[in-house]
């Protein structure tokens, strides 16, 4: 069943209330505590203009930032995200240096209309990540109604995702939310076929459900990054230095029979003796990986027929770089999917890159803007694409009529 969206509220629900909404601000920071990206900021930005502009006296804003374990640490404290929220928008930004309580309440009832407000880190407090009822009702006093656009976040039930949408109601998606369940839903359940899926990244076993979710959907299967050299292992090849999960070989052999032609591995690799010898790497056939080498990327010829593949598509999924992309000459094969998913985008094929490194490698390459849509949550876009239920979704209101 859909979720209520904030499009779905009446000026009865919004007008002149408390909107209290969970984002994801878990944005890196360098050591001075300066914002470095504030990409899932600005995605959050539509949102929070539209609850002001249909008469939300002040939005409420909760997030965590990084792993402070259940207590206050000041190096993730949200004061600095504050302050560059306030560089983005119009309306005036006002920290509050605690996340529950009267203080936080008052703060909440006291702020002048027009204000956006945000809370200090829910992850300062044992009961977030608990999922604690105390402090899911506590975090409910805040607002008048309950909003989420956190989607990197709502795969966790924890209390500002999930709990609190219990306890307070109206309980909608954002815009941001609506926008990634409708493109990464409709990928799944209505797809325009050739649809070709690109998986990448450093281990198959984060990737095993996805993997099988896709199998019955896609036309095509394009596996690259170090969790190729599984398959590898898996076919008989010699795989180097390369990283190997020995203990999925048997899984991934089974995948190559069921799979059939609709997988498609790399045909050849970027190699080196380690990644610090990155001047000394070189291409070589997949069946002539060096024993005492590793494989960091994709070699030249599978960024050539990978992109005959993706040429042809109409729907294209993407979760994970080719190599480690970070680390020149290794972005190749990850810069090269991105370009042909580009060019797939300005035909009219829908492209939809599924967050995480490959969200950021977009990004770094300035083609984020050339997609279809660029997912803001790796971990929750993994799992939608696995048919999970995630949690902070389930607990929205269910769209009726």
């Amino acid at each position: 069943m859909m979720k209520r969206t904030v499009q779905d509220l009446t000026d009865a629900e919004l007008r002149g209330r408390r909107a209290l909404m969970r984002v994801d601000f878990n944005v890196p920071m360098d050591a001075r505590g300066r914002v470095t990206d504030d990409t899932r900021m600005r995605a959050a930005i539509p949102t929070i203009e539209l609850l002001l502009q249909r008469g939300a006296r002040v939005v409420v804003l909760l997030s965590h930032l990084g792993r402070p374990r259940g207590k206050p640490e000041a190096q993730y404290s949200l004061e600095p995200v504050a302050k560059h929220l306030a560089t983005l928008v119009k309306a005036p930004v006002r920290f509050v240096n605690v996340t529950v309580g009267e203080t936080a309440v008052v703060a909440t009832r006291d702020a002048p209309a027009g204000t956006i407000l945000l809370m200090e880190n829910t992850r300062f407090a044992p009961g977030e990540e608990r999922n604690d009822p105390d402090f899911s009702r506590q975090l409910a006093e805040l607002g008048d109604l309950y909003v989420n656009d956190a989607f990197g976040s709502a795969h966790r039930a924890h209390a500002s995702t999930e709990g609190v949408a219990h306890d307070l109601h109206p309980a909608v998606a954002g815009l941001l939310m609506q926008r990634e369940l409708e493109f990464l839903g409709d990928a799944l359940a209505n797809p325009r076929h050739p649809f070709v899926a690109v998986l990448g990244g450093a281990k198959i076993s984060g990737k095993m459900e996805v993997i099988e979710a896709l199998l019955p959907r896609v036309n095509t299967l394009l596996v690259g990054g170090a969790m190729a050299c599984t398959f590898f292992r898996a076919m008989g090849l010699e795989t180097g230095r390369s990283l190997v999960e020995a203990d999925r070989v048997d899984l991934a052999r089974d995948l190559v029979r069921r799979a059939g032609d609709r997988l498609v591995l790399p045909d050849d690799a970027m190699v080196a003796p380690s990644l610090d010898a990155a001047t000394d790497a070189h291409d070589v056939s997949r069946t002539r990986i060096p024993a005492t080498e590793a494989m960091f990327d994709v070699g030249p010829a599978t960024s050539v027929h990978f992109g005959h593949e993706l040429a042809g598509a109409m729907t294209i999924v993407w979760n994970g770089p080719m190599g480690v992309f970070e680390t020149p000459p290794f972005d190749a094969g990850t810069r090269a999917v991105a370009q042909a998913m580009a060019a797939a985008t300005a035909r009219g094929a829908t492209t939809i890159v599924g967050g995480g490194d490959s969200a950021a490698a977009v990004e770094g390459m300035g083609l984020a803007s050339s997609m279809t849509h660029v997912s803001t949550g790796g971990g929750a876009s993994l799992e939608f694409l696995e048919g999970k239920v995630l949690p902070g979704v389930a607990a929205l209101d269910d769209r009726r009529g």
